[in-house]
Formats: structure tokens, C-alpha cells, sequence
């Protein structure tokens, strides 16, 4: 691939995915009129195994996956739509969230039989959650550098070593954790290997991360002789790489990547009133048009994927410019309230904006560094378009 070759085509969307958009609004509608679903006052996915299980119950979990395996047999262009509209309203979903985007697709592309016919229904029916175990301490995005090693023993593998940033770990089931079964000189990347650990076995010890806005979803995972029968090995030993690689594409290409502070940008949006100043409205309208870029660009990486193709790079520059966007609209919105005085206030909606800034602020931050940091990002793209 080169820079002349980077093709990124916009679908358009088929008539099912519209109806299905409906659907799910549908359903949010009622969500919020039955009190389950109260307006937002903080950024990111939530969790909540109930909002998890009322979507699963719709079929809305493992969507493109086979019927036989819990799945709908649905496109990557209807799971878009999805994942688009429970995002922008703020449902809580990071309880199915990892299990549904990535660690269901890795095993429906690499795992045994076995190992589909076992996880995937209960991922599908809101009964099995996953978190990512590739970060280590020492090791920032570096995966190639990571120091959890597993040894071969009778009936299976020895685990020891430590994860770090392991979203939800105390609450989900299972990690899939990227381990180092062997030495190959003169490459960094042949002899890792994905294990699937259950969180609750011997030698597992979980510590909370507690980050700046004072909450507890990162964690620290330690393995100390942890044992993993033969079975939980995905896919090959050694080539956890390119199974991880994959994965990451899953990552970085979705729309969590630009809609993270999507409700704040909504609440301002209806908190402006027709007398705000046209430097508001310019900065805003400027906004929102790159939100339809990047929308358009994530949109390209869905069909990507229908298609059967491997969105890395595409992905790469999607969560790149989609994670810078979410720092800018902070930004923006902050700029925007300050110049309004709309975070003076009594009513609801203005104690909502100012929560939702509060919390954005405070998670901006992260933005560019989760699943990958901006640095590394490039270097991918730099790669992927033969520029490295």
C-alpha cells in the first residue's frame, strides 16, 4: 500500500440498517420513558449487566456472528448502526462492550470449535464479558516489549506476569491475555501467544486503577503460576501478533473512537439558545463538520470489514483523528460554555452540561492514549502507506 493507493470509500447505508436504526431508537425511547435510562452526566460506555441483558434480548450482541453461534447473521454496516445510535444516547454497554467487539471476532476467527461453541452464545446472550489483557507496565504501547511469559507444562500452560489498564477486570469473566511462550532471534513478534484466563482461578490477583475523575474501571492484573489448561489457547502458540493485530483493528476503528464526548457536544447543541454569539455558532458548526468527516471515515472501515478486508491502517488513521477530535470538542465546549455563561445556570440541562464538561475534562485526557497512542498510531500509518 502506498499514500496514492489509501482508498477509503463511503457505503451507503442499506435500507435493513436504516430500519434497524429505528429499532433502536425505539427501544432507547422506551429505555428512557420507563426511567431506566436517565439522561447522562458523565462520558464513556457505563456498565450495566441489566441494560447489557435487555440488549442481548433484542439480538443486538454478536450481531454479524453465525446463528449457530448465538449471532444474527447481520452486516458490519447493521452493527454499525448499532453501536452508533447506543453510543450517541449514552446507553451504558462496556459490560458486553470488549466480548462484542473484539474477543468474540478473535475467536470466531481463530479460536477452536470448542471454544466458539462455549463462549460466543453466552457473549451473544449477555451472560459472558471479556476485558483485554495487552498492556504491561514498562511496556506503554509497546506491545512487542511486554514481559508476561507462559511456560508449557503437563496439560497446559504456567502464567506469570502482570497487565495494566485492563478495563473492567473486576467485573467482567474471562481476560485474553497476549503472553510470551517463546525467544525467536531476531523478531520481536513471533513467540507471543493469546491465552484465555478465567479471572477467578488460583494465582489471579486483581488491584483497582482509580483514575483522575476518582473511578475505578482500570485495574492491574497479576498471574502468579496461573494455570491455563491447553485449551485456552487461541488460535497457534507464537503467533499472537498477528491474531493481536487483528484484533486491534476492531479497536480502534469503531465509533467509540469519536463519540466518547458525543452528549456533551448534544447538550450544548440545545443549550444554545437563537441569541448565541456567531463566534459560538462558528466554532460549534466547525465541529460538527468534522464529526460527519469522521463519521464518514468510520463508516469506510465498517464496510472495510463487511467486505473482508483488513481495515489497520484505515483503522489506525480513523482512531488517530478521532481521539484528537474528542480533545478538540472538550475544548470547544468549554470555550463555548464560558463565553455563554452556560454553566451559571439553575435548571437541569445546565447542571447537566456542567457535569458533563466537569467529567470530560477530566477524562480528555485518555482519549488519545487508550488502544493505542497517537505516536503509535502513526507509525502504523507511516508503515502501512510505505513511508517506514
Amino acid at each position: 500500500m502506498s499514500a496514492a493507493t489509501l482508498h477509503l470509500e463511503v457505503p451507503i447505508l442499506p435500507a435493513a440498517a436504516e430500519d434497524l436504526r429505528l429499532d433502536v431508537r425505539a427501544f432507547i425511547a422506551e429505555e428512557r420513558a420507563g426511567g431506566r435510562l436517565p439522561p447522562p452526566t458523565k462520558v464513556g460506555l457505563g456498565f450495566s449487566v441489566e441494560m447489557t441483558q435487555r440488549i442481548a434480548k433484542r439480538g443486538w450482541i454478536g450481531l454479524t456472528w453465525p446463528r449457530v453461534y448465538g449471532g444474527q447473521e447481520r452486516s458490519a454496516l447493521e452493527r454499525y448502526v448499532v453501536t452508533e445510535e447506543l453510543l450517541a444516547a449514552s446507553v451504558p454497554v462496556g459490560a458486553h462492550w470488549i466480548a462484542d467487539r473484539q474477543s468474540g471476532p478473535v475467536l470466531l476467527k481463530f479460536g477452536s470449535e470448542a471454544q466458539k461453541a462455549f463462549y460466543l452464545p453466552r457473549i451473544a446472550g449477555g451472560e459472558c464479558f471479556f476485558c483485554i489483557g495487552m498492556s504491561e507496565p514498562d511496556s506503554g504501547s509497546d506491545l512487542a516489549s511486554l514481559r508476561s511469559k507462559a511456560e508449557k507444562v503437563p496439560g497446559g500452560w504456567r502464567i506469570n506476569g502482570r497487565k495494566i489498564w485492563t478495563t473492567n477486570a473486576h467485573r467482567v469473566h474471562y481476560i485474553i491475555a497476549l503472553v510470551r511462550t517463546s525467544t525467536v532471534e531476531g523478531s520481536r513478534h513471533a513467540g507471543l501467544t493469546q491465552l484465555i484466563v478465567d479471572l477467578k482461578a488460583p494465582g489471579v490477583t486483581i488491584s483497582p486503577i482509580v483514575s483522575m475523575a476518582g473511578e475505578h474501571d482500570f485495574n492491574e492484573v497479576l498471574f502468579e503460576d496461573v494455570f491455563v489448561p491447553d485449551d485456552a489457547l487461541i488460535g497457534q502458540e507464537g503467533n499472537g501478533w498477528n491474531q493481536v493485530s487483528a484484533e486491534l483493528a476492531y479497536e480502534r476503528s469503531g465509533p467509540e473512537r469519536w463519540l466518547s464526548s458525543f452528549r456533551l457536544i448534544n447538550e450544548l447543541t440545545t443549550a444554545l439558545g437563537p441569541e448565541a454569539r456567531p463566534s459560538s455558532l462558528e466554532a460549534l458548526g466547525r465541529l460538527l463538520s468534522h464529526l460527519l468527516a469522521l463519521r464518514q471515515l468510520s463508516l469506510s472501515v465498517a464496510s472495510m470489514i463487511q467486505a473482508g478486508r483488513p481495515p489497520n491502517v484505515e483503522a489506525a488513521i480513523v482512531k488517530d483523528l478521532g481521539t484528537k477530535f474528542e480533545q478538540e470538542a472538550v475544548r470547544v465546549v468549554r470555550d463555548i460554555v464560558s463565553a455563554e455563561g452556560l454553566a451559571d445556570g439553575g435548571d437541569p440541562r445546565s447542571g447537566r452540561l456542567r457535569a458533563l464538561l466537569m467529567h470530560a475534562q477530566l477524562m480528555a485526557p485518555a482519549f488519545t492514549v487508550r488502544g493505542g497512542t497517537n505516536e503509535i498510531l502513526r507509525g502504523i500509518i507511516a508503515k502501512g502507506i510505505g513511508l517506514r
